[in-house]
């Protein structure tokens, strides 16, 4: 190994860090609430009145609650419930998704961090 590859790895191993909280660190609050339903109405909500959602999706009705600024999936059809796992999204760029019943919640704000999520 050269002195250059050296150079070139410490100089690499420097940036990563910087790179990942420029680019993925330090997200935003979010200000509103985008849900999502497959082949429905799109619904955009501000993240500071507190209310419950009934979606109507695929399967039936997936129950959303805003609160606090937050949301969260608190009730959906589906078996898995893995869309109740996730928990509560507050900061711009989070997703919550029942892909059995075709109905995604995502947190937007100012700074949006991704410009693409990929599962």
């Amino acid at each position: 190994m050269t002195r250059a590859d050296k150079f070139v790895i410490a100089l690499a191993v420097l940036l990563l860090p910087l790179l990942y909280l420029q680019f993925w660190g330090n997200s935003s609050a979010g200000e509103v609430v985008q849900i999502r339903v497959a082949g429905g109405k799109d619904l955009t909500l501000p993240l500071d009145q507190d209310k419950h959602i009934e979606v109507e999706g695929a399967l039936g009705t997936s129950l959303i609650e805003i609160r606090d600024r937050q949301v969260r999936f608190i009730d959906s059809p589906c078996q898995g419930k893995q869309c109740l796992l996730t928990g509560w999204l507050d900061q711009d760029g989070q997703l919550a998704a029942c892909l059995p019943n075709g109905v995604t919640v995502q947190i937007v704000g100012r700074d949006q961090r991704f410009d693409a999520v990929n599962f």
